[in-house]
């Protein structure tokens, strides 16, 4: 995208990604500003062979479609965020190019017990040529790893940026999704004219 573009934009499309239960719907909701838009559906034995619980056997919900939020912020000027969530589990993947659309950015939220469910997004992102930087949703309980750390277990290319959150806590979401939108200006200067 030319950096004029995104430089001029106000309203910013963000896509938040990752695997099954890492907490997208829960980042979403922490920062939103209006009521989100949640397409949660109980989990069924009929889908058990389909979903894998393993390491979120606690988890009874899921996104079907997708997860609909804004956030404005006003410094250092007005900007809005319009953030759609996307679906974690393989058999959804198709819908992603749908999500992506426009998008000027992506979040790759990742669970650090569980790293594996997140090459999908990563690979995904890194494909599609959109800028995106990795989340690790800091779970209680769960231990922390420095960002070098996760950086090379994922393998990601130099450039991309890591960064450790809170999904649930509004000021901690709310700095990836700055994070972000420097990263995708950043992103846009040294694009390549087209």
């Amino acid at each position: 995208m030319p950096a004029g573009r995104l430089a001029d934009t106000q309203v910013l499309k963000f896509v938040v990604a990752g695997g099954f239960g890492v907490g997208k719907t829960t980042l979403i909701g922490s920062v939103s500003e209006i009521e989100p838009l949640r397409t949660e559906e109980t989990l069924t034995e009929a889908s058990a062979s389909t979903d894998s619980l393993h390491g979120v056997e606690a988890k009874t919900t899921t996104t079907v479609t997708l997860d609909f939020g804004r956030i404005t912020f006003s410094v250092p000027r007005p900007m809005e965020m319009l953030l759609f969530g996307t679906p974690g589990q393989p058999r959804f993947f198709p819908f992603w190019d749908n999500l992506i659309s426009g998008a000027h950015g992506a979040i790759v939220l990742v669970d650090t017990r569980r790293l594996a469910d997140s090459f999908h997004a990563v690979d995904y992102f890194e494909r599609k040529g959109l800028p995106f930087l990795v989340a690790a949703n800091v779970f209680e309980g769960c231990a922390r790893y420095p960002e070098d750390d996760i950086a090379r277990a994922l393998r990601l290319a130099p450039g991309i940026p890591v960064v450790s959150c809170d999904a649930r806590d509004e000021r901690s979401a709310a700095g990836v999704l700055i994070d972000l939108a420097r990263h995708a200006y950043s992103a846009a200067l040294t694009a390549p004219a087209v």
